[in-house]
C-alpha cells in the first residue's frame, strides 16, 4: 500500500479573466475547482496509473468535507484527521495576462490531532510506501518529517520525500527511498547555482552519499536526471506539448516514478517524466490516456 500525507490540503479555485484590473470589479470568463495538495496530487495520479493509495493528513470544515468527498468519489481511500475548528484552505488563482495567486493559511492543528495522525501512521507495514510531500504548516514542529521517519525506522518501508532545503537534508540519515529536488532546490541546498548537468549530477551524488537511495532531479525544460540505488545515472529528456499548468507536475512525476519502479528505474524515470508532462499539458492533473501517449515519445 502507498500512503500519502498532506498536512495542509486545499481547494484550488481557478479564475480565468481577460484582464485583471486592481481596485475594480472583474468578471471571470470561466472557472474551475480542484481539490488537492502535494500528497493528494500523488494519490490522484497513482489512481490513474492503477496504484492504490491511502490519503492521510488533516481536513477541517466544509472545504475539508468537500476534499475528502472528491477523493472518495475518485476511488481513493482516505483516513484524514478531522480538525474541530477552522476549514481547509482555499487557494485563489487568477489567470489573466499574468498569473496571480492568493493562498490561504489553513486551520490550526492542535497537538492532539498530530498525535492522532501519528497513530494512523502505525498502520504502515513492511513493504509499504510513505510519501511525505510539501511544506509544513507553521503550527507543526519543524522536524515533523524526521519524527515520522524515526518512528517508522524499525520497518522496511519505502519513504519518498519531496521537500526543500533543511526539511529534506535532515531526513537523509533515515535513508529515504526517493527524494526529488529540482535543479534550483538542489543548488540551494549547497548554496550554489548549478549551471550544467555535470554539476547537477555531482551534487546529487552528495545527497546519495548522505543517505538517499534514489535521487531524482527535475530540470524543467532540460529534462531530468536519476541517480539510482544501483549506482547508475539515467538522463531523460522532456515530452513535447503546450504547457498550460505548472501545479502538480512535480507530484505527478513522483507518482509516475512510484508506479514505474516495480519494473526498473529507467522505466520509472520515463513514466515519471510522462506523468509530469501530462499534468503540465493539462488544465488539471494527469490522466491515464495522456500519460501513456507521452510515454510513447520517450521510447
Amino acid at each position: 500500500m502507498v500512503y500519502t500525507v498532506t498536512f495542509n490540503p486545499a481547494v484550488d479555485y481557478i479564475v480565468h479573466t481577460n484582464e485583471l484590473k486592481i481596485g475594480l470589479t472583474n468578471r471571470s470568463e470561466r472557472e474551475e475547482i480542484y481539490f488537492g495538495g502535494k500528497g493528494i496530487n500523488v494519490s490522484l495520479v497513482l489512481k490513474e496509473l492503477g496504484i492504490k493509495s491511502r490519503a492521510l493528513g488533516f481536513v477541517a470544515g466544509f472545504t475539508g468535507a468537500a476534499i475528502e468527498k472528491s477523493l472518495v468519489e475518485r476511488g481513493i481511500e482516505t483516513d484524514f484527521v478531522q480538525l474541530e475548528k477552522g476549514f481547509s484552505r482555499i487557494n485563489v488563482k487568477i489567470k489573466s495576462s499574468e498569473e496571480t495567486e492568493l493562498n490561504g493559511s489553513g486551520p490550526e492543528i492542535p497537538e492532539k490531532s498530530l498525535s492522532e495522525l501519528m497513530e494512523k501512521l502505525d498502520k504502515i507495514e513492511d513493504g509499504d510506501t510513505l510519501v511525505l510531500a510539501g511544506s509544513i504548516p507553521a503550527d507543526l514542529p519543524g522536524d515533523i518529517y524526521e519524527k515520522i521517519l524515526e518512528k517508522l525506522s524499525d520497518r522496511k518501508i519505502r519513504a519518498v520525500v519531496d521537500a526543500t532545503k533543511d526539511l529534506l537534508m535532515n531526513v537523509l540519515k533515515y535513508k529515504p527511498f526517493l527524494i526529488k529536488p529540482n535543479n534550483h532546490e538542489l543548488g540551494e541546498m549547497f548554496c550554489k547555482e548549478l549551471k550544467t548537468i555535470d554539476e547537477i549530477i555531482e551534487h546529487a551524488k552528495k545527497l546519495k552519499e548522505m543517505g538517499a537511495r534514489n535521487v531524482l532531479v527535475s530540470m524543467a525544460g532540460n529534462g531530468s536526471v536519476l541517480l539510482d540505488e544501483n549506482g547508475k545515472t539515467h538522463v531523460c529528456g522532456v515530452c513535447k506539448g503546450q504547457v498550460k499548468n505548472s501545479v502538480g507536475a512535480g507530484d505527478s512525476m513522483v507518482a509516475g516514478f512510484i508506479a514505474g519502479c516495480e519494473k526498473d528505474y529507467e522505466y520509472a524515470l520515463k513514466l515519471g517524466t510522462a506523468s509530469g508532462g501530462a499534468t503540465a499539458f493539462s488544465e488539471g492533473l494527469a490522466e491515464n490516456k495522456e500519460i501513456f501517449e507521452l510515454l510513447g515519445q520517450l521510447d
